[in-house]
């Protein structure tokens, strides 16, 4: 089943189209390193919780939006190889549309897949 990786993502309303283009644009590199997909998700439906939820996960501001994104991978060795490439690279993500210090991410291991997923 592979290796997944998580994403949410406080991306400000007005930046929309800047953001899904900023994915795009690395979308070819990530794939080259061998991922094997991308979905990214702009909320919708992300209610208030009661003790935490998607908006407080990320301090979700009032004009922003939480993306709930997920790369998907063959292993966690691929993976691994292809982020260690890119702390090497130094590579330039350029001006992201979205403040990195609040995303959270993570990666997971499968342990259950059931009809389509992407």
């Amino acid at each position: 089943m592979g290796y997944v990786d998580g994403f949410l993502i406080p991306v400000p309303n007005g930046r929309k189209d800047e953001y899904r283009a900023h994915e795009e644009k690395w979308w070819p590199w990530f794939r080259d390193k061998g991922a094997t997909g991308l979905v990214v998700s702009w909320g919708d439906d992300v209610p208030e919780g009661k003790q935490t939820d998607f908006r407080r996960a990320v301090a979700l501001a009032a004009d922003e939006t939480v993306v709930f994104a997920w790369m998907t991978w063959p292993d966690k060795a691929t993976r691994d190889k292809a982020y260690a490439g890119m702390m090497a690279d130094d590579m330039d993500m350029g001006d992201m549309p979205f403040d990195g210090k609040r995303m959270v991410y993570g990666g997971f291991i499968p342990i259950l897949s059931l009809g389509k997923t992407g």
